[in-house]
């Protein structure tokens, strides 16, 4: 178990989290800083137990690597909502908590009697965040996304890939649109919150996952709209309206250095040439001296683009003989934004991300074994973050929530259980 000595901020914010894997991150993201978090799940599991990859490669609802990941310090209850009884339960839930995090279709939870007018009756302070692809009361509300047409038509997808543009525009991995999502109902929920403080008042939250894929697209939606201009796609680097040197240099192994734009000062411009000068692979540059700036590149300055161009070339010819990791951390010491394109082997290896505690360890005692999980995706002065749990069995808290927060008697338990309610 991991820093479970540390108070999280959100400690004693009682949140219930339900729907699909849309909301999922959000509800790790206050759960990992201390927030109870019961996810309410059908008797069957919820569907993200079933995704690969599987630990070991055994297909188990118990076992699914994407579920441990975005369910740590969550709670499993499993409840059939479309129940009366299940829909009480919940109901009760909802009276003793801050907040509902609701990812299903729009409209779904009201037809049931669980959206937020009718919850609101059961608790006038809560928060009720709705995570959906396009809006509760949306054009396409009502339509089905994943991950990968989310980012496709809200608009990343359009900048992201490789200079040759015979090759298809590439998907940000590890489901960066459902988590672009959940960072924007994260911060509402953090700012309602901050709101209740003061006027003592619950509010409903509405997250269009599309919207916030398009606002998070950099210059490409904005320089469309202020001057017609299209972004274009490159390797490496931000998309751009003209094409700028390349910056993804391979070296020996197959390893790849991102370089970035060379100097972004003038100290760092001579700095970089007396190095390449050290290294005896800089020719000639003439009277190239002043380093050359992102407005005269914008402008397509021939002067400015030759000798980036023969800047780069020697970078490449260092970079051919050199080992990748030892030249990124040459560059480093000597100022310079660069950086080494590393495996997700790498990233858990890597000695920087290790040394700010990025690898965390925690622990699964049914298994009596201890497993590597990426660790904070942020750091604070107070309320740490920690993984003070796994990611719950099915239904593994049942007993203890609906017997213990809720005081159900062991008689009724029982027979929700055997009605197939719990």
């Amino acid at each position: 178990m991991t820093n479970s000595e540390n108070i999280g901020a959100l400690n004693n914010l009682r949140v219930i989290e339900l729907g699909t894997e849309l909301g999922a991150w959000c509800g790790k993201l206050l759960a990992d800083m201390g927030a109870n978090v019961i996810k309410i799940e059908p008797l069957s599991g919820d569907k993200s137990r079933t995704y690969e990859p599987f630990y070991q490669d055994v297909n188990d609802t118990e076992n699914s690597l994407f579920w441990w990941h975005y369910n740590t310090n969550k709670q499993s209850v499993t409840i059939d909502i479309e129940t009366d009884h299940g829909q009480k339960l919940v109901q009760e839930l909802v009276a003793q908590s801050d907040v509902v995090l609701d990812s299903y279709t729009p409209g779904y939870l009201d037809s049931l009697g669980l959206g937020y007018e009718q919850l609101k009756t059961q608790n006038d302070s809560i928060i009720f965040a709705a995570v959906s692809f396009f809006g509760q009361n949306m054009p396409y509300s009502s339509y089905q996304m994943t991950d990968l047409t989310a980012v496709a038509f809200g608009g990343p997808a359009w900048s992201c890939g490789y200079d040759d543009h015979s090759i298809p525009p590439v998907r940000g991995g590890g489901n960066q649109g459902y988590q672009t999502a959940c960072h924007f109902a994260m911060i509402a929920i953090m700012t309602a919150l901050l709101y209740r403080l003061e006027s003592g008042e619950g509010q409903f939250i509405d997250v269009n996952m599309h919207a916030a894929l398009n606002v998070t697209t950099e210059g490409s939606s904005y320089n469309y709209l202020v001057n017609g201009g299209i972004v274009q796609r490159q390797t490496g680097r931000h998309a751009g309206i003209r094409p700028s040197a390349g910056t993804q240099i391979p070296g020996p192994g197959g390893r790849y250095l991102q370089v970035g734009f060379p100097a972004r000062t003038e100290e760092q411009w001579f700095s970089l040439l007396a190095w390449l000068e050290e290294e005896g692979v800089l020719d000639d540059i003439g009277d190239y001296l002043s380093p050359p700036s992102r407005q005269s590149l914008a402008a397509g300055d021939e002067k400015t683009q030759e000798q980036l161009h023969l800047v780069m070339n020697a970078i490449s010819k260092m970079a051919a003989e050199k080992d990748p990791v030892e030249l990124f951390r040459e560059a480093q010491n000597r100022g310079f934004q660069w950086g080494i394109v590393n495996t997700p082997e790498d990233v858990m290896e890597d000695p920087h991300f290790n040394a700010r505690g990025f690898v965390v360890s925690v622990d699964h005692p049914e298994m009596d074994s201890t497993f590597r999980y990426p660790g904070a995706p942020y750091k604070f002065e107070k309320g740490q973050w920690s993984i003070r749990r796994r990611a719950p069995f099915l239904g593994e808290d049942n007993k203890s929530v609906l017997v213990g927060r809720l005081n159900l008697s062991e008689s009724d338990f029982k027979r929700l259980s055997e009605e197939g309610v719990i």
